[in-house]
């Protein structure tokens, strides 16, 4: 019961407050960051320069850092209920918290719709650059709210569905585990020169874990946009038609879901790093895409991550009833 209640006051504290920002205490996120990039210099000196080597490297990363975060906060959380409950509660409560980043993907999506209200562009090409990991620095209006709107559907799963599932499953340390799991790709899961042999554990490694969650947020995606007045017909039908319509196996499903409910066309040709990259159309161009689709899908977003807590912390007491 008691993790249970850790992740519902996790989830309220998100949807408040976002992201906790506490003084000389550095975000769970930022030191899995710091330790990437220093495993990966350390890793690149001891492996040959090859690419056996690379690709040994970044399997040693991406198998020992989840492991390593799933060991340290599971060893944190049971001390911490050891000397008293509350503290054990306390770590649960923060890293689920922590782990959950829906009302930063909100404020940030927003962010980007009112800098486009103003009609300056290079702003917001500037905002949306944050949120996204495309180059920006060309893109039209159009470029910008779709963008954005991919990014609100994608980030869907990675920082609120995905979390979720796994902090319900096992509390904080699986889902500080995820986190890691995540914070690898986006770091290192690109295939570029650098990355291409040495990223690819983590890159493999991400979609495993997000395969079920992915899956999981876009028929919560279908089920909201009903609820949020988008066309839950079409969602349904362009998930099932374009959900492999994307070189990643998970990214697609939300986004086909989103182009759906909001009856448009996501994702074509984008750069990354320099390079264009052609990239299949998904959805259906019905209307052209406006930037009050970036607010449509942030409420559709909401509305799938309160469905989605629904169901997963019922979920999780009746299997304790049971039990």
């Amino acid at each position: 019961m008691s993790l249970t209640f850790a992740v519902f006051c996790a989830f309220l504290l998100d949807l408040l407050l976002g992201d906790p920002v506490i003084p000389h205490f550095p975000h769970p996120v930022v030191v899995m960051g710091r330790i990437i990039a220093r495993s990966e210099d350390c890793l690149r000196k001891i492996f040959p320069k090859t690419p056996w080597g690379e690709l040994s490297a970044g399997r040693v990363l991406a198998v020992s850092l989840p492991a390593v975060v799933l060991t340290a906060a599971g060893l944190v959380c049971l001390l911490g209920r050891l000397l008293h409950p509350f503290l054990g509660f306390f770590f649960q409560t923060l890293w689920c918290w922590q782990a959950l980043a829906m009302k930063d993907l909100l404020l940030e999506s927003r962010k980007v719709y009112r800098v486009l209200q103003t009609g300056d562009l290079s702003a917001a090409r500037k905002a949306v650059g944050r949120i996204v990991g495309r180059d920006t620095g060309e893109l039209t209006e159009e470029g910008i709210i779709k963008a954005a709107v991919e990014t609100v559907a994608e980030n869907f799963s990675d920082g609120v569905l995905a979390p979720l599932f796994y902090m319900l499953l096992g509390g904080a340390p699986l889902a500080m585990a995820y986190k890691a799991v995540n914070t690898m790709d986006s770091m290192i899961g690109y295939k570029n020169d650098r990355y291409l042999y040495f990223g690819r554990g983590a890159a493999r490694l991400d979609d495993a874990v997000n395969f079920l969650p992915s899956r999981l947020a876009a028929l919560f995606w279908i089920a909201a946009s009903g609820l949020a007045g988008q066309d839950m017909a079409g969602a349904f039908r362009v998930w099932r038609r374009d959900r492999r319509s994307h070189a990643s196996p998970n990214s697609g499903q939300c986004e086909a879901a989103c182009a759906g409910a909001l009856g448009i066309q996501l994702a074509g040709p984008a750069s990354y790093f320099g390079k264009v990259y052609e990239k299949p159309f998904i959805g259906d161009r019905k209307r052209p895409v406006c930037t009050e689709d970036i607010l449509r899908a942030d409420r559709v977003m909401s509305i799938g991550s309160v469905l989605a807590l629904a169901a997963g912390l019922s979920l999780r007491l009746a299997a304790e009833v049971i039990l």
